[in-house]
């Protein structure tokens, strides 16, 4: 009797498992050379039946990555990759690899941008070809993923939200040119965040980069809209056929 009490006493102490499958729970953290603080891939949990997205990007994603999230939750599940890193940063190629290797992926939305806005922060004529390296590794480690380029949003006077930064946002309307004509020559798609925003400057934060809540909710709906163009393409909805009498 003794002996049963203590085997079931053993048995109790035990650590329960989770009541839902290995298929269904969150993967665990994958580590990255760029990680810090809340900079780091974001793996959503697996279910079977949907599709895949992968979403790049910096805190302009990270304001509208929940929203799209959301939006997509019935047709498929997204992993994030939040970054500060730049298109020169020594760490990208590998980083960006690892974090393809989580896939594969149906959809990759990608933008890298605001980081490297600094005047001289990447050399003159370094931006095109910095870019392309960039766009390589996507389309060699992608899979059969269908990509998107996000352009990158506006750069405002501080305090001045509808204002433009006269000495900055050229240099993102000279950045988003180069990047669509490199996405069209790539067979890629843009998503022209840029021109979706011209007319809501309104919408701008006021601390030169970011968006009210409200701003980001736009952004998160354009992206949803992007994502969801081509999940209705590679897996489209057929209505059965009516019964026969």
């Amino acid at each position: 009797m003794k002996l049963s009490l203590l085997i079931i006493t053993a048995f109790l102490s035990l650590p329960l498992a989770p009541a839902w499958t290995a298929e269904s729970a969150n993967p665990p953290p994958v580590p990255l050379k760029s990680d810090s603080k809340e900079w780091r891939f974001y793996p959503a949990a697996r279910e079977a039946g949907k599709a895949r997205v992968l979403l790049i990007g910096d805190s302009i994603m990270n304001a509208y990555r929940h929203r799209v999230s959301a939006g997509l939750k019935d047709r498929a599940t997204v992993d994030v990759w939040l970054t500060p890193i730049t298109i020169k940063s020594p760490e990208l190629h590998e980083d960006l690899r690892t974090v393809l290797e989580q896939g594969p992926y149906d959809v990759v939305h990608f933008n890298i941008g605001l980081h490297e806005w600094m005047k001289g922060f990447i050399p003159e004529g370094q931006y095109e070809p910095l870019l392309r390296a960039y766009v390589k590794t996507l389309k060699d480690h992608a899979g059969h993923a269908t990509l998107i380029w996000a352009s990158t949003t506006q750069m405002t006077v501080k305090d001045q939200p509808t204002a433009l930064d006269p000495d900055n946002n050229p240099r993102i309307v000279e950045r988003n040119a180069i990047a669509a004509r490199v996405m069209q020559e790539s067979g890629i798609a843009v998503n022209d965040l840029y021109t979706l925003m011209s007319g809501k400057l309104a919408l701008a934060k006021g601390d030169k980069y970011h968006w009210t809540p409200e701003g980001s909710a736009v952004h998160a709906d354009a992206v949803t809209a992007a994502i969801g163009a081509v999940l209705d393409t590679r897996f489209p909805v057929t209505t059965p056929a009516p019964a026969s009498r």
